[in-house]
């Protein structure tokens, strides 16, 4: 999971600048899901999902092969 950290390491300083962040919940090896919650003002963002799949999603999936999508749990 240390490749998946170093990953949203990328995009926490954006979501940080607005008063969040994300964390990982779990990793499914199996389906390549990649499970995270977001943080801080990011969790009643009405934007989130935006966020997670143009901005999370995209940076995490091409660094990290093994994780196929990402979503969001509250």
């Amino acid at each position: 999971m240390e490749d998946i950290n170093q990953a949203l390491d990328k995009v926490r300083p954006m979501l940080q600048q607005d008063g969040g962040d994300v964390e990982i919940v779990s990793f499914d090896e199996e389906t390549g899901t990649l499970l995270v919650r977001f943080l801080g003002h990011c969790a009643g963002c009405p934007f989130a999902q935006q966020t997670l799949k143009q901005g999370i999603e995209k940076t995490v999936t091409a660094a990290v092969p093994q994780v196929k999508r990402v979503e969001m749990v509250s």
